[in-house]
């Protein structure tokens, strides 16, 4: 069974105290919904969002960076593998000891690309893009 959204929380709560301290990431936020549990952390210029699938039973820390006119989002395994620093990272949520071992393969990804996250690296792993509304 897929852990609620507390749980969830608890537990990105706790694979991120130490990074979060070491990396000045502000944070955490939490919003869930039926379908979606979403923790976020915050930094200079970057964004990781911890999203728990409810139902799908998956779990996968994105990497949101803005620019002047656009929003770009990539999942933080396959900026690893972009900035040659990551392999393959752990997805499933379906149990507590999957969260936590998704969760720990992934929040090691985010310390080891925290220093090196551009739009042009994000760019370069596939990441989606789009334009922002102008704020007048």
């Amino acid at each position: 069974m897929v852990p609620g959204a507390e749980a969830f929380f608890g537990e990105v709560r706790a694979a991120f105290a130490g990074p979060a301290r070491r990396l000045a990431l502000e944070g955490p936020s939490q919003t869930a919904d039926r379908h979606l549990a979403v923790v976020t952390y915050t930094g200079a210029d970057v964004r990781y969002k911890a999203v728990l699938g409810l139902w799908a039973g998956d779990v996968e820390i994105h990497v949101c960076r803005d620019t002047e006119a656009t929003e770009c989002k990539v999942g933080v395994e396959k900026l690893a593998r972009a900035a040659g620093v990551g392999g393959a990272a752990s997805f499933g949520a379906r149990s507590l000891r999957q969260l936590r071992k998704s969760l720990t393969s992934q929040v090691r990804y985010v310390e080891l690309v925290h220093p090196l996250v551009t739009v042009e690296l994000m760019r370069a792993a596939g990441a989606r893009e789009w334009s922002r509304p102008l704020v007048r």
